[in-house]
Order: C-alpha cells, then sequence, then structure tokens
C-alpha cells in the first residue's frame, strides 16, 4: 500500500496512467534501433576521445584496458536491473521514476536531483570538450590561432560550447524521432573513426609499452594525498592513487564516466514503441557494443606509446588524447581524422545527455515537485519549456564558466543512481511480485546485490573532494524538497483530496 509524508509511494498503475494525461503526453515513436543508437552516441563520446589517453597517464598505465574491463562489470550487472525496471514501469524519469514507485517521494526527489547533477554538470562538461575540438579542426582549416573563445569584460565566452547547445536544444524542441535521425548518422562517422583507430593504431604496437602492466605506486601526481587522492587509498593508508592497485582501481572510478549513458535509454521508456521489449535491447546492446570498442582502443593506445607520455603535463595541466599516441609515432595526418571524428562524437553525447536531462525534469513536474508548467508538451509532443531552460542552464555553464573535475562529479552521481535502481529491483520483487516482467534480472538476489557492491566499490575510488561537493549539492536538494516540492506533489495532493489540475504553460 502507499506510504504518507516523505515514504509515500507513488504506483506503477499511477505512473503508467499519468503518461495519459492530456497536455504531458509524450508521442511514442521510438524502436529498439532507436534506443540502442541513442545508448552508443551518447557512451561514445568524451570517454573514448580523452579519458583513455588521461586514465592510462595519471591513474592506471597500461592496465586501463582491466580499468575499462571492472567499470563495464559494474555498468552490466546495473544494466540488467534498469532493463527490468523499464519494461515493467515504462515511463519517462528513469531511475527517478524507479525510486518513486518503491523507496517512496522522499527518495525518489533526492534520486531525480542527483541525475540533475549527472546530467546537466556532464552536458556542459562535454560541451566545452566539443568546443576545444572545434577548435582543433578550425585551425586545420582555417590555420593555427582560430579560437573558439573571445573574451569579453574579462570574461571568457566559449562560443563554440554556446553553439552546439543551442542547435542541439532546437533539435530536441523539433522531436525526439528527428533527435534520433540525427545521432543515427553522426553515430554512424565517429564508430567509423573509432575503428579507424583500432585499424591503423595496432601497426603501431609495441609490446614493451605494455611493462610493467600496472605500474608501482607513485607518491603525489595526479592522484595526490588529502582530498585529491581516492578515499579508498586514504581509508587503506595508500600514499596516492596514483599507479599501483589504487591507481588501477581509482581509473576503473574514473573510466565509469566513459559508460555513462546507457542509462538514459531508461528515459525514453514513455516515447517508446513496444517498450517492455525495446527498452532492455536497446539498454543491453549498447552497452555490449561499447565495452568491445573500449576495450580495444585503450590496449592500441597504451601500445602504441609509453604510458608516460600520455600523463597530464605538469606545467599547463593540459591533458593528452588519442590522437597523443599517433603524434608520438609520426602519424600527425590522424590527428586531423580523429580530432573531427570527436567533434562529430562530442556532439550526440551533449544531445543525448540534454534529452536524458529534460525527460527526469519532465517526470519530476509531471508530479508537482517541480513547477508543473514545465511538463507542459507542444505541438511536437515535446516539453518545449523544460527542454529551453535545460539548454539555457546548459549554454550557461558551458558558454562562461571553467571545467574542472567535472567527470568524477557526474561519476558519484550516476553511481548512486544505479545503487537505488538495483535495490529497487529487490523492493519490487517483494512488493509486487504479481507485476508483468518483460524482463527479468536472473539469478536474484544474486546479481542486485553484486550491482550495489560493485557500484559502492567504484564510489569509493572517487576522491575526498568530490564526495564533498556531492554531500553539499544534496544539502541543497533536500532545502528545496522541503520547501517547495512536498508541499506542491501531486501525489499529496490526491491522498489528501485536492483536485489536481492539467498543467499550464
Amino acid at each position: 500500500m502507499p506510504g504518507t509524508g516523505l515514504w509515500r509511494t507513488k504506483t506503477i498503475e499511477q505512473s503508467i496512467a499519468d503518461t495519459d494525461e492530456p497536455g504531458t503526453k509524450l508521442r511514442r515513436n521510438l524502436g529498439a534501433w532507436d534506443l540502442t543508437v541513442f545508448g552508443v552516441a551518447v557512451v561514445i563520446g568524451a570517454g573514448i576521445f580523452t579519458l583513455t589517453a588521461r586514465t592510462a597517464g595519471d591513474y592506471a598505465g597500461p592496465s586501463v584496458s582491466l580499468a575499462f574491463v571492472f567499470a563495464a562489470i559494474a555498468c552490466a550487472l546495473a544494466a540488467l536491473c534498469y532493463a527490468e525496471f523499464a519494461s515493467t514501469v515504462p515511463v519517462a524519469g528513469s531511475a527517478y521514476t524507479f525510486s518513486y514507485a518503491t523507496f517512496g517521494e522522499f527518495m525518489a526527489w533526492i534520486i531525480g536531483w542527483d541525475l540533475i547533477l549527472e546530467l546537466a554538470v556532464g552536458a556542459a562538461a562535454v560541451s566545452k570538450g566539443w568546443s576545444v575540438y572545434l577548435e582543433t579542426v578550425l585551425g586545420s582549416l582555417f590555420g593555427k590561432g582560430t579560437k573558439s573563445t573571445f573574451d569579453v569584460g574579462g570574461v571568457t565566452v566559449d562560443w563554440g560550447a554556446l553553439l552546439v547547445v543551442a542547435v542541439l536544444t532546437t533539435l530536441l524542441v523539433l522531436g525526439t524521432k528527428l533527435s534520433s535521425r540525427v545521432s543515427m548518422v553522426i553515430t554512424g562517422i565517429k564508430v567509423a573513426v573509432v575503428l579507424f583507430v583500432i585499424i591503423l593504431g595496432f601497426f603501431y604496437i609495441k609490446g614493451a609499452n605494455y611493462s610493467p602492466y600496472i605500474p608501482p605506486g607513485e607518491t603525489g601526481g595526479a592522484g595526490q594525498t588529502g582530498v585529491d587522492q581516492s578515499l579508498f587509498s586514504l581509508i587503506a593508508g595508500g600514499a596516492s592513487s596514483s599507479f599501483g592497485v589504487f591507481g588501477l582501481l581509482a581509473g576503473a572510478s574514473l573510466v565509469f564516466f566513459a559508460f555513462i549513458g546507457f542509462d538514459i535509454v531508461a528515459t525514453t521508456a514513455e516515447e517508446t514503441k513496444n517498450p517492455q521489449k525495446a527498452v532492455p535491447r536497446g539498454i543491453i546492446g549498447s552497452l555490449v557494443i561499447v565495452t568491445v570498442l573500449y576495450v580495444a582502443v585503450s590496449l592500441v593506445v597504451v601500445g602504441m606509446t609509453s604510458y608516460k607520455n600520455l600523463a597530464t603535463s605538469a606545467g599547463d595541466g593540459s591533458h593528452k588524447t588519442l590522437a597523443t599516441a599517433f603524434a608520438a609515432n609520426g602519424v600527425d595526418w590522424a590527428a586531423n581524422i580523429i580530432s573531427f571524428g570527436a567533434l562529430a562524437g562530442l556532439t550526440t553525447v551533449v544531445m543525448v545527455l540534454m534529452l536524458g536531462q529534460v525527460r527526469i525534469i519532465f517526470a519530476m513536474s509531471r508530479d508537482g515537485l517541480m513547477p508543473r508548467g514545465l511538463a507542459k508538451t507542444g505541438e511536437h509532443g515535446t516539453p518545449k519549456g523544460a527542454t529551453v531552460i535545460v539548454g539555457g542552464l546548459v549554454a550557461l555553464a558551458a558558454g562562461f564558466f571553467p571545467a574542472d573535475k567535472l567527470e568524477e562529479m557526474v561519476n558519484v552521481g550516476t553511481l548512486f543512481a544505479f545503487v537505488l535502481v538495483s535495490a529497487g529491483v529487490l523492493v519490487l520483487r517483494r512488493t509486487r511480485p504479481e507485476l508483468p516482467r518483460a524482463f527479468k534480472v536472473p539469478l536474484v538476489p544474486l546479481i542486485p546485490i553484486l550491482a550495489i557492491l560493485a557500484c559502492l566499490w567504484l564510489m569509493l575510488n572517487l576522491t575526498v573532494l568530490t564526495w564533498l561537493r556531492f554531500v553539499a549539492w544534496m544539502v541543497v536538494g533536500v532545502v528545496i524538497y522541503f520547501g517547495y516540492s512536498r508541499r506542491h506533489s501531486m501525489l499529496g495532493r490526491r491522498q489528501a483530496g485536492e483536485p489536481v489540475e492539467a498543467p499550464e504553460a
């Protein structure tokens, strides 16, 4: 039975009934292939083009490929749980909606607030990465010195990031199907570039670069002591989280950022034809594809050049990329192709992160935990107001603020969501065993428990500073819930017998 107060739950039946509410109805026009494209589109991006080289140079050395395997295992366990939930509750909102049905309204708000951190900050960070690659491409076309930024009154404006966010916001307003078609074309380009990296790089591999596979631990470095080292290494008394076993584990937690996105497939369940079958296929299919590509690329990159050549520059803090490994072998022409592929790749990452963010806010607004007007859908069957606001916020963050440590902030939020979704499978199996489940997690409760432990383990290997920032963000969310969301909750109003009106634009 639904509870009251902080722990009142929204029934599965009510969540599904709300999808037909006039004025907030999304258009169902996506299939399994569309969802797989969305998943691959968002996952193959910043992680494979920038994070691979940096993690090898600063944390894991040649064992970065093993770090990807560790992160992939944690994602695969969580993906099975997401697939069961999405096939059981085909409603926009992903982990937020799932938590509302299992843990109650307060935890649903917390996870929704947490997902805002994951998706909005992630979109802003990747937009800035897109702008960096735009500058590289423009430099190759119009000569070095071409900038994607300019200064106004002492403030650096990143016009490249503003441009990509503005264009993608327009696409998302025009319709999810159109966005899927654009993603399909661009995703094809960047997968081709990734295969190009693997095939060409294979001929430049030197076996000596794989030794030592796990370099001995160092003091200081990228994973320095104090709040900059991983929480686990601090608790275990490690000198730092640079290389060694602590570096490998910290690297797995960092490259987890490269896998973020398959969960966004679940946010589009309400816009999917036959979501009970299409969503699980989209989630698991996209994860399998990108895992194979990631491991292959990481093996090639560290085989082409010593991991020491991939370390973050001590002087200016600049990060190395895939192009660095090719430049070290005199294949400079390949760097331009990689930069073009990265530009295409990051475009779809930003778009799908924004899509997921909009759907989370849409679901929370429809429930009254955010202003109801944001749940209003327009002539194109998309929440126009929420899309424009998200686009504006992402553009503001990406265009005018520097991006630092954003990957780790995104990671801690995502891992926390994975923990709740995995635990939610156990809860819903016990409380609602009669619900039809088109996809079921095998070996319950073993798989969900392993997923929870794996995600908690990766969270422990994030830096202390990341944990402090995460706690501060959550405190702000709790204040907003008690100041606004609890009093405007649609579920609370229904339980109190109050009339529930359709949202106004």
